[in-house]
């Protein structure tokens, strides 16, 4: 049975996501019991904390990857996705910073965004409101594979600095 979406702000409805005041939705994917894979929640939850009161933010989490994150993305002029990588070509914290086009190129581990290009083609398709924007912060981690709910140390203190970075790209998109 699959996990259900787990919501940062109080509506998990997708009928009642986005109105016209929210424009940009923070996207945090990841497995909270796989240590550093859940980088991309534990991300947007200190994400919510600081800027959970903006009125052009919709800050939420989820355990869904591929076709299901249709439901999350619909009706947003803007989606910004955060996700863990593991590329083993960056020391772990680094921040990758990517379109949806430069998806299909990166390689690395990590299976949540995997075939967010197709999804967002697929909404065309049907006719739902695609975002015009989407930005992913793909996290380099250390161990994505690990039961546990910690992250590892490296990543655990490079957090703030991976927040601080997400908050002020959040601030020039919406500018």
């Amino acid at each position: 049975m699959p996990l259900m979406p787990t919501a940062v702000n109080e509506s998990n409805n997708p009928s009642e996501l986005p109105g016209p005041a929210r424009q940009l939705l923070l996207l945090g994917l990841g497995n909270d019991i796989l240590s550093d894979d859940a980088v991309g929640l534990f991300v947007v939850r200190e994400l919510q904390s600081k800027l959970g009161a903006h009125p052009s933010f919709d800050i939420r989490e989820t355990t869904e990857m591929g076709l299901a994150l249709l439901d999350f993305i619909t009706g947003y002029r803007t989606v910004v996705i955060v996700d863990s990588i593991q590329t083993g070509k960056a020391p772990p914290g680094f921040v990758h910073e990517l379109d949806a086009p430069a998806l299909n190129q990166l390689t690395g581990r990590t299976p949540h965004f995997v075939g967010v290009s197709e999804t967002l083609a697929l909404g065309r398709q049907l006719g739902l409101a695609m975002p015009e924007q989407v930005r992913i912060f793909a996290i380099e981690v250390e161990d994505p594979f690990t039961l546990g709910t910690a992250m590892t140390p490296v990543l655990q203190s490079a957090l703030p600095g991976i927040v601080q970075r997400i908050a002020v790209a959040l601030h020039t998109l919406v500018q």
